[in-house]
Parts: structure tokens; sequence; C-alpha cells
């Protein structure tokens, strides 16, 4: 049985935008760690971990800072020293293409197998964990790499494990640089396991009798963006292979909404948003519902930044005023009897709950109608 450690798309390097600086250096602190913790995980004799595959994207850019690269080769030297094989497969944030690649720049001192192939082949063959285990794979080339000529995918007939790792999109073609991948191709080559990179959320697909799998983004670059919040390990043998998601502990990344429907004054809004208030997570608000005043996102987000630890706001609420409701009143439409008979019960009403509500109700109906008409 073979253990697998499998990564992608940690994004070393990545620098924080938007937020104030100290907290802007704690995220790029708890990112730039990633690989140390995963190194921590890999060597623990309860793991088990034969083999480290690193499907792409491990650096945020293709020339990170000196410093972070030799942090990274003493860590991945770490494994190689305690007997775990290290492969790393460049991605499209640190594309090999370029002169002063980390890649082009450091080869000759990158611990384990460093595949520089610009085309798929077995790039590496050798006995891990007593079995023999072939490696297919590529790293995209400016120049070099043809997309359209990648099928059929190489499979050699030895005995033992075929593994592919490729930094692409299954199945979606979303551009060259991307590398788009078919599963039927895949499927057609009967690799024992596929590791992919390259989309940030968890998956594990099949071509074939085979998972192809994407570990996803372990911490999340920015508010709200979705978190695998895992690292994945793989046991594998010729039965077939197991993938068992991790979790480790990340800063919390999601997505909440907010309805300002209620809001009559800008304080009101900022009230309503700050009822989800998050010190420890980085929020996206989406903001929804209808508003009877110009909401100013930039200085709704000054208000709540000691509110969340990060944060980012989008606005989808509809503007509606009692001006735009009288400008329809006279229309000869289905628009303007609406309006007409809202008004009249709202003239009518002297309770205040009611009239909310039928306020509410007109500020919606002409949303609704605003959509109808784009």
């Amino acid at each position: 049985m073979l253990r697998l450690m499998h990564l992608a798309d940690l994004h070393l390097g990545w620098e924080p935008s938007g937020l104030p600086r100290e907290a802007a250096g704690i995220r790029k602190k708890e990112r730039d760690s990633l690989v140390r913790r995963a190194a921590d995980r890999a060597l623990r004799p309860d793991w088990g971990v034969h083999l480290v595959i690193i499907a792409g994207d491990l650096f945020d850019v293709h020339d990170p800072e000196e410093a972070l690269v030799d942090e990274v080769i003493g860590e991945l030297a770490r494994l190689t020293r305690a007997g775990i094989r290290v492969v790393t497969v460049p991605g499209n944030h640190d594309e090999i293409s370029y002169h002063n690649s980390v890649y082009r720049r450091w080869e000759d001192e990158w611990p384990g197998h460093l595949v520089t192939a610009p085309m798929p082949e077995m790039t590496w063959r050798d006995e891990v964990a007593g079995v023999p285990l072939h490696l297919y794979s590529l790293a995209y080339t400016g120049g070099l790499t043809d997309v359209r000529s990648l099928s059929p995918f190489p499979r050699e007939s030895g005995a033992g494990l075929h593994v592919a790792c490729f930094h692409g999109s299954l199945d979606a073609d979303t551009g060259e640089r991307s590398l788009p991948l078919s599963s039927a191709d895949l499927a057609a080559a009967q690799y024992d396991y596929v590791a992919l990179g390259h989309l940030h959320g968890h998956q594990v697909k099949w071509v074939g009798d085979s998972p192809a799998v994407y570990p996803g983004i372990i911490e999340p670059k920015r508010p709200g963006e979705e978190s695998a919040g895992c690292i994945t390990l793989v046991e594998l043998d010729e039965g077939g292979a197991k993938v068992q998601p991790n979790p480790i502990s990340v800063r919390p990344h999601y997505r909440a909404t907010v309805d300002l429907s209620t809001a009559e004054l800008p304080e009101d809004a900022v009230a309503l948003c700050r009822g989800k208030a998050d010190p420890e997570a980085a929020v996206r608000l989406e903001l929804a519902g209808t508003v009877g005043f110009p909401l100013d996102t930039a200085e709704l987000t000054d208000n709540l930044r000691d509110d969340f630890f990060a944060l980012s706001v989008t606005d989808a609420t509809h503007l509606v005023t009692d001006e735009m409701a009288r400008w329809y009143e006279d229309d000869p439409t289905v628009r303007g009897e609406f309006v007409r008979r809202m008004r009249d019960r709202l003239e009518r009403t002297e309770d205040a709950t009611e009239r909310r509500v039928l306020q509410l109700a007109l500020s919606r109906g002409l949303a609704a109608f605003g959509e109808r008409d784009g």
C-alpha cells in the first residue's frame, strides 16, 4: 500500500490586499506556513506517507522572494531526508516558461523530482514503498506545450502503479495556460490515480475507473473564497485508490447575505451588517433587498472594518425611492396600476406595521419590474 499526500494551489508568497497592515502580515504568515504544516503532517508516523505530490501553484508567482524559496526548499529537503519522495509540478501562477522562473533558477537544488517536460510523458520511474511507480506529467511551457496534442496520454506497460499529475482544467477549456484536459482521454490511459491542481475546491471526479482529484486550496486567498480546509491523503494499490481528506485548522472564510430591505438610513444598513460580525473570519458580505437611499459600499466597508478579520462587500440591492414610485404612478401600464393600488392602500392604513409591509411590497414590486425591463 502506497500512501500519497496530494497537495496543490498553496499559492505561497501571496500578498494580501485591502487589509490593515497587521492583518495582512498575519494572513501572509498563515499562508506561507502551509508547506511546513504539510511537511509536519507527512512526517508523522501515524500518517506513514511515502510520496508527496505538489500539483502546481506551489507559489503565487513565478519569481517569489528568495527567502521564501529557501524556506520551501528546506521543508521539502526535510521530507526527502526522511525517505519521503517528493514530486513538484509547476502550475500557471508559478509557470516555468519565464527565464527567471523559480524552477529554472533553483532546478539543480530542488529536492525530489521536478517536472520540466513541456508535453505529457513518463517523467519519473522508481520503486516507492516496495512498488514500482510510474509518473506521467508535464509542466506547461509557453511556446512549447501544444494543448491540442496532449492526447493520447502516454502509458507504459510495466507492472506497478501508474500515476498522472497535471495542473489543468478537467473538461473545461478555460484557456491554453489553464491546460484543458479531457476526462475521456485520461480514462483511455487507464492511470491508477490522476493528481490534479488548478481548481480551488476539493473535488473527486472519475476518469473511467480511476479517481481524478483536486485537493483544493487549503488557505483561501480572498474573503468568501471556497476553502478545502484539508490535506488530501491517498492510499493506493493495484486494487484501487482510497481518497481521504484530512481536516486542518484554517482561518474561516465564508459568504454571508444581508437583506437591507428594512434599513431606512445608512446607519441601519451598518447595524444589519454588524449582525454578521466575526472578528476571526474573512467574510464576503453580499447585500440584497431594496433600499430607499444610495449605498456607499466603500464607506460601509470602512465602518465595519473592525468587526471582521477581513471583509469584502458586494452590492446586489435595488434602489427604489418614493420619487420613483410617484414617477410611475401615472403610467398606463401594469406597473402604473400596481403603484396606484399600493399607494392607495398606504394612504388608507393607519397601522404602522401594515404600512411598513406595504412600503416593502411597493419597493420590491418596483424592483421586480426593473429586473424584467433589464
